[in-house]
């Protein structure tokens, strides 16, 4: 009679792998996601208040402390934009061309939110998808710089940011959601999005973001 077979165990340095790594700032980047002058404007203020109000009153204070603790960690700030690469947008998704996502190459709607303002070194990188690491080279610029760790803060939680932490995550990185570095249309919908992609990431807020750093 034929014996069963014995399944193989997994590896032991496998088997000890955890998100809740030390911060390294070397291998971390903060990733802003879209905050972008498109996103919000007055225009957006006035059609949508309670997104308007978590930006004013949450997501953008916060932002601006972590990209002022990762500057001073000396560790590396991203960031992406939605903008076309081309003067006709002819290089946009299929999605961004039924969604009527229209960018002009060098707008204003372009430009990071003045205060998120990109120092002088660090890299924005225009894209035409939802996920970053779709239609950009992202993947192969952070392995350069050597990141493993991303923090993808931005707009909008339920948007872009769930898909570039899933593909993060399926592309070898340990991403990071900072909770309340991100922002969609209603409470609801973050949460929502927050409680759906929870086991592709480790869940942080700004003050443990920044804790976080200071034990380095």
């Amino acid at each position: 009679m034929p014996q069963p077979t014995t399944l193989a165990a997994q590896r032991p340095d496998d088997a000890a792998l955890t998100r809740e790594g030390p911060f390294d700032p070397k291998r971390t980047c903060l990733l802003l996601v879209d905050a972008q002058n498109y996103v919000w404007n007055p225009e957006v203020a006035k059609r949508e208040p309670y997104f308007d109000k978590q930006l004013r009153e949450t997501a953008l204070p916060n932002l601006r402390k972590l990209i002022d603790g990762f500057r001073a960690a000396k560790a590396e700030v991203m960031y992406t934009v939605m903008e076309n690469l081309t003067e006709d947008g002819r290089d946009r998704s299929l999605d961004y061309k039924l969604s009527k996502f229209w960018i002009a190459k060098g707008s204003w709607e372009a430009k990071v939110l003045d205060p998120l303002k990109p120092g002088p070194d660090d890299i924005v990188i225009p894209k035409t998808s939802s996920s970053v690491m779709n239609s950009t080279n992202i993947e192969y610029l952070l392995r350069n710089i050597g990141i493993d760790t991303l923090l993808v803060t931005g707009f909008l939680t339920d948007q872009c940011i769930d898909h570039t932490v899933r593909d993060a995550a399926d592309r070898g990185f340990y991403p990071v959601c900072v909770t309340d570095g991100c922002a969609t249309r209603s409470q609801e919908r973050h949460d929502n999005a927050i409680n759906l992609f929870k086991g592709y990431c480790r869940r942080m807020t700004t003050a443990e973001v920044l804790g976080w750093i200071g034990k380095k």
